[in-house]
């Protein structure tokens, strides 16, 4: 939500190329987080969806940087938001690596 936020106030023609691409990244992590919980009665399913998640907190790592480097976020702000994105990439790949401590059935 904070990264939906702070798209806000990138300018209008960046509507699609960045601020669209971003707000789909953020939000499909965590779509992808839902699916995974509830395909968990198959390991292969439930890692997949999880893997897709992790691949979306990494593309909106890319969007960060860009919009940093477009000056349409801070450092402070980039930082931050990086920040966090690296804990939910921990978290994601503890998931993967953990399927069994989350009810998936094998």
């Amino acid at each position: 939500m904070e990264i939906f936020e702070v798209s806000k106030s990138f300018l209008k023609e960046e509507t699609y190329p960045l601020t669209d691409q971003i707000k789909r990244s953020s939000r499909a992590v965590c779509a992808n987080i839902s699916e995974a919980y509830r395909k968990r009665r198959c390991e292969k399913h439930f890692i997949s969806k999880l893997t897709d998640s992790d691949a979306e907190n990494s593309e909106t790592q890319t969007w960060l940087h860009f919009a940093f480097s477009c000056g349409y976020i801070s450092l402070e702000a980039k930082s931050e938001l990086i920040e966090k994105s690296l804990e939910i990439g921990k978290i994601l790949n503890f998931m993967i690596n953990n399927p069994s401590k989350f009810g998936v059935d094998n």
